[in-house]
């Protein structure tokens, strides 16, 4: 016998194929997720498992076309690890329209060069702990006074 749901309708059960219900950008991000360069890899393994209680996300989808490589929630921080793949013709522009739709939407966007990662992976990952955990701007507060003049400027 063959469940519903279970995507596998053949002559068997009479049913013919299940359509998947999943978004095409979650169906990217876990392709993305089996295909981490040896970098995002290494910074995985220490981020995984809420390093100081911050969570972490890989490979997590912002909008509905863009993936970050490690995302926080909490901190509203995506990490981006910066590898040759982003030196390639057309990845610079894409990159500054990722950073700007994710910076319209409130998330801090931090580039770390792969290369940085290879060289000392354990104090990036500390670094970004830490940036998640206590950011360099607090956000205002609805009812709080205006910014003085120029802090309102990143």
């Amino acid at each position: 016998m063959i469940l519903p749901g279970t995507g596998r309708g053949t002559a068997e059960g009479g049913g013919g194929a299940l359509v998947s219900r999943v978004p095409p950008r979650v169906e990217r991000a876990r392709r993305l997720r089996q295909q981490m360069s040896y970098p995002e890899v290494l910074l995985w393994q220490r981020l995984r498992g809420s390093p100081m209680g911050v969570k972490f996300r890989r490979q997590h989808p912002v909008g509905p076309d863009y993936s970050v490589d490690f995302y926080c929630a909490s901190a509203r921080l995506a990490v981006e690890v910066d590898g040759e793949i982003h030196a390639a013709e057309g990845a610079p522009a894409y990159d500054a329209r990722r950073d700007t739709y994710m910076r319209s939407r409130g998330l801090t966007v931090v580039h770390i060069p792969a290369a940085e990662i290879l060289r000392d992976a354990d104090t990036v990952a500390e670094s970004v702990v830490a940036l998640a955990t206590a950011p360099l701007h607090h956000r205002l507060a609805a009812d709080g006074p205006p910014p003085r003049a120029g802090e309102d400027q990143e």
